[in-house]
């Protein structure tokens, strides 16, 4: 609550948007994307004649509603889908999923694990050792992620009808020691063309970085909502593979970002997003957002 209090002082236009967020199901899509993408972007999107990443990214939310993205991104689901293609071996193990927070059996799970919700992504717990877990804040929070809905105030259609669940999984930990990096790939029409790197998201003190490359891992000189690293990213080994493995599960689809980890060469998949950062935060500078824009092929509109 604090936290939204500083931003409607220091920036008014949350009033609105906060607004926008409490009537949401109340407004069509096409009204509610445009107002939205108004008041965080800045400008008014066309939907005729869209250019710019964001703007593509709010007319296939409208117009490219393929009814297997649910299961994309549905965080259970999508393992069987991924494995389908790439094979298992590159699925984190799943220690056990249940609808409801009261049936999770603690007692059964390993001294590490991690516990999230399938249609969001922030109910999440991440335990690195059960015996100093307090078990009532991780279900307080996985019972307000279970209740959490994307829909109504983002639009991102695939998760409407994502079954609300959640999976324990096993515990992983990257060369660092003490975190789990994020290789994300945009792709379109199964081409990677970029990634970024999400990096420092276990550091408490620090906010996560992202840095962006193109496909022979140079390092793109902009940002698109965290800063960059202070200190070097490095290429990971299996770059190659991820790259491949990232072709196979875009194919056919105007843009996905597939989402990968890697530990020590050996890749896991991570998820599939369709909307990333829900299409409604600014590149800078705005010269990427026509960049990437530009990679996109709009499908023919589906009714």
């Amino acid at each position: 609550m604090l936290r939204q209090i500083k931003r409607i002082v220091t920036e008014p236009k949350y009033i609105f948007i906060y607004a926008l967020y409490i009537f949401a199901k109340f407004i069509p899509d096409r009204l509610y994307l445009k107002l939205l993408f108004r008041l965080k972007m800045g400008y008014w999107m066309d939907f005729d004649n869209p250019q710019t990443f964001n703007e593509k990214l709010q007319w296939l939310k409208l117009y490219n509603r393929r009814p297997e993205y649910t299961q994309m991104v549905d965080k259970y689901a999508a393992k069987e889908y991924v494995a389908s293609i790439i094979g298992a071996e590159y699925i984190i193990p799943t220690l056990g999923v249940w609808d409801s927070v009261e049936d999770i059996d603690f007692d059964s799970l390993p001294n590490q694990f991690v516990l999230k919700c399938t249609h969001d992504s922030g109910g999440i717990v991440i335990c690195t050792d059960k015996s100093q877990l307090n078990i009532e804040e991780a279900k307080s929070k996985l019972k307000k992620g279970l209740k959490r809905d994307y829909y109504p105030t983002s639009r991102e259609w695939p998760y409407k009808n994502v079954p609300h669940r959640i999976i324990a999984e096993q515990y992983m930990v990257d060369e660092s020691g003490y975190e789990l990096k994020d290789y994300k790939f945009f792709c379109f029409d199964g081409v990677p063309k970029a990634l970024f790197i999400a990096s420092d998201r276990g550091n408490t003190t620090e906010e996560t970085k992202f840095d962006f490359f193109d496909m022979d891992f140079h390092h793109l000189p902009f940002t698109n909502g965290h800063s960059n690293a202070v200190k070097p990213v490095l290429k990971p080994k299996g770059f190659e593979m991820m790259k491949i493995l990232a072709a196979k599960l875009s194919q056919g689809m105007p843009h996905a970002r597939i989402d990968f980890y890697n530990i020590n060469g050996q890749i896991y998949f991570g998820e599939i997003t369709f909307f990333h950062w829900g299409g409604i935060v600014p590149f800078d500078p705005e010269e990427w957002d026509y960049t990437f824009g530009s990679w996109i092929t709009l499908p023919e509109k589906q009714k």
